[in-house]
C-alpha cells in the first residue's frame, strides 16, 4: 500500500534537473518536496490504519461481533449486580467477614466444579453449554431483584444464590474461553482474548457508575433487575451465530480420568505449571482487596456508594487501556516479560492503595491497578491457550478457572478474617506482599515464563 507514493517520489527527483528555466526549476522543486509531503503523510496514515486495524482484527469475524456486543451489554449489567451485592451485604452486617464469607460462597464452586467444567467443555457444543449457563444466571438475579423489591432479602438469601451462580460460573467460564478459538480462530485468538479483556473492563467503567447512581436513586433491586434483563442480548447473540460443526472426539474415559490426564499434562508442562501458579497467586492474594473495598471506601477513605462505584470504574478505565495495549502488541513476541514485570509492579501499587487515605489519590492508583491487573491475567489466558493442543484446551481452561476464579474465595475468605483482628490496610499489605513472594518464586523456578510469546 506504500509503493505508490514512494515511486511518484522518485520520479518526481528528475525533473529539476531536465528544466533548465531557473523559476521552473524552482517550481518543480517545489513540487518534489510537496509530493514527498505527501507522500510521507500517506506513508504515516497508512501506517497508522495498519496498527488500528491490528488492534481491532477480531472484529472481521461476524460471529466475534455478535459475542462482542451480547456480553457487552450482559457484563454491565454484571457489574451493577456485583456493586450493589457488596454494598448491600454490608448494609445488612457491617462485617467484613461478611464480605469475605459471600465472596466465598460465589467463588468456592469454581474450586470443586471448574476442572470438570473443562471437561464438559472438551465434550458437549460450548455454545449450547454457554446459553444453559447465562439463562440459569438471568433466572438467578430476577430472584435476588425479586427478594431485594419485596425488602425481605438476607444476607444468607444472598449467599445461597451465589453459591449457586458459582456453580454455573464453574462451567459457563471454561466454555466461554474455549469458545473463542472457534469465534476467531488461532490467528487472531490473542487480540481476541485482549478485546474480551477490554470490554469485560469497559463494562467495568460503566457498571460501577450506573450501579452507584441507582443504589443512591433507586435502590439494589433495580440493579439486580437490569442485570437479569441483560443477558437477554448474549443469549441472543449466541443464537444468532452461525457455528461451523465440529467433530468431538469422546473418548472412552471417565470424568475423573480426563480430569487426571488434565493435571498430568499441566504437571508435565513447567510453563503451564508456572502459569496456573501465577494465575492462583494472583487471585488467591492479589485481588482479596475486592471484597474488603466496601468497608476500605466506608472506613477508610469515608465516602459512600457513589464514590465506591467510581473507584471500581477507575479500575476499569485502567484496565481498558491495558487491554488496548496488549492489543496493540499481540504479534510483538513480549507476552512472557511484560507479565513479569506486571507481576512485580501490581502488589506494590496495591500496598500503596491500602495505606492511602485521600480520595483522588485512590482514584489513580486504582488506574494504575487496573493497567498492570490487565496484563497480568490477559497475559495469563493468551500464553496457556496459545501453549496447548486443541484437544487439551477446555481442560487447561478448566485448571485456568480453578486457580483464577476458584482460589479467590480463599483469599477473600481469609481477608475476611484477618481483617477481624488487623486494620485494613494491613491486611491489604500482607495479601499483596504474599503475591509478590509467590510471583518471585515462581519466575525463580520457572524462568522460561519471561520468553513465552
Amino acid at each position: 500500500m506504500t509503493s505508490k507514493p514512494i515511486s511518484v517520489r522518485r520520479e518526481l527527483e528528475p525533473i529539476a534537473t531536465l528544466i533548465p528555466d531557473s523559476n521552473q526549476k524552482c517550481a518543480a522543486q517545489e513540487e518534489l518536496a510537496t509530493s514527498r509531503i505527501i507522500a510521507d503523510e500517506t506513508i504515516h496514515n497508512t501506517h497508522a490504519a495498519s496498527k488500528i486495524s491490528q488492534i481491532f482484527s477480531s472484529f472481521n469475524h461476524r460471529n466475534y461481533q455478535l459475542w462482542f456486543s451480547g456480553q457487552l451489554v450482559s457484563v454491565i449489567g454484571t457489574w451493577m449486580q456485583s456493586i450493589a451485592q457488596g454494598w448491600l451485604v454490608y448494609q445488612l452486617s457491617h462485617s467484613e467477614f461478611a464480605l469475605g464469607l459471600v465472596s466465598f460462597a460465589a467463588a468456592i464452586p469454581a474450586l470443586i466444579l471448574s476442572p470438570f467444567g473443562g471437561v464438559i467443555t472438551d465434550l458437549i457444543p460450548k455454545r449450547t453449554l454457554i446459553v444453559i449457563t447465562q439463562s440459569i444466571a438471568m433466572l438467578l438475579a430476577f430472584i435476588l431483584s425479586i427478594l431485594a423489591f419485596t425488602g425481605t432479602v438476607q444476607v444468607w438469601h444472598i449467599m445461597i444464590l451465589a453459591t449457586c451462580l458459582g456453580i454455573v460460573n464453574a462451567f459457563d467460564a471454561p466454555a466461554r474461553q474455549a469458545f473463542v478459538v472457534e469465534m476467531v480462530g488461532k490467528e487472531d485468538l490473542p487480540n481476541a482474548i485482549a478485546l474480551n479483556s477490554m470490554m469485560f473492563n469497559g463494562a467495568r467503567v460503566v457498571g460501577p457508575a450506573l450501579g452507584g447512581i441507582l443504589l443512591g436513586w433507586l435502590g439494589t433491586g433495580w440493579c439486580f433487575l437490569l442485570n437479569g434483563v441483560s443477558f437477554i442480548a448474549v443469549i441472543i447473540g449466541l443464537l444468532m451465530m452461525s457455528v461451523p460443526k465440529r467433530t468431538i472426539q469422546r473418548k472412552i474415559q471417565k470424568p475423573l480420568q480426563q480430569f487426571a490426564e488434565g493435571i498430568r499434562f499441566a504437571r508435565s508442562r513447567p510453563d503451564i505449571l508456572g502459569l496456573l501458579g501465577m494465575s492462583a497467586g494472583f487471585s488467591a492474594f492479589g485481588m482479596a482487596y475486592a471484597a474488603m473495598l466496601p468497608a476500605f471506601v466506608d472506613k477508610q477513605l469515608h465516602a459512600g456508594a457513589t464514590a465506591y462505584g467510581m473507584i471500581n470504574a477507575a479500575i476499569g478505565i485502567g484496565a481498558v487501556l491495558g487491554a488496548l495495549a496488549v492489543a496493540y502488541y499481540t504479534n510483538a513476541g513480549i507476552r512472557g516479560k511484560v507479565l513479569v514485570i506486571g507481576n512485580l509492579i501490581y502488589p506494590v501499587l496495591l500496598v500503596v492503595f491500602g495505606f492511602n487515605t485521600f480520595f483522588v489519590t485512590a482514584l489513580l492508583i486504582a488506574f494504575g491497578m487496573g493497567l498492570t491487573f490487565m496484563q497480568i491475567g490477559n497475559n495469563i489466558n493468551s500464553l496457556l491457550q496459545l501453549n496447548v493442543e486443541d484437544d487439551m484446551r477446555g481442560r487447561v481452561m478448566g485448571l485456568y478457572t480453578l486457580t483464577f476464579f476458584g482460589f479467590a474465595p480463599l483469599g477473600s475468605l481469609a481477608a475476611g478474617i484477618v481483617a477481624q483482628y488487623l486494620p485494613l490496610n494491613i491486611t491489604i499489605a500482607i495479601m499483596a506482599v504474599v503475591m509478590l513472594l509467590i510471583s518471585v518464586l515462581i519466575q525463580w523456578r520457572v524462568p522460561e515464563i519471561r520468553e513465552m510469546s
